[in-house]
């Protein structure tokens, strides 16, 4: 894939990740392309794991099952940094 297409793969990712999720996000539209570009990933390789069985570091294409696999990953990117990141009161 193309860098544009993972330009358009990240913004539409991460914007779709972010509007669904719920709570603020913090970030513009650079955090929210890097955001869906890690969420592609993250997908992708999840998915690559559950159906094959393998760990393979993969990214999805750009088609419809490829987006809603992204949104997903976004989705998991952002539970997984406000886990790491959130302050803890005692």
């Amino acid at each position: 894939m193309g860098i544009l297409a993972w330009i358009v793969l990240g913004l539409i990712a991460g914007a779709i990740a972010k509007a669904l999720y719920p709570g603020r996000q913090s970030g513009g539209i650079l955090g929210t392309m890097l955001l869906g570009i890690i969420g592609a990933f993250l997908g992708g390789t999840l998915y690559t794991l559950l159906t094959t069985g393998q760990f393979a570091l993969a990214s999805v294409g750009f088609t419809l099952p490829g987006l809603l696999i992204a949104v997903l990953g976004a989705m998991l990117a952002i539970f997984l940094y406000y886990q790491f990141t959130a302050r803890r009161v005692y």
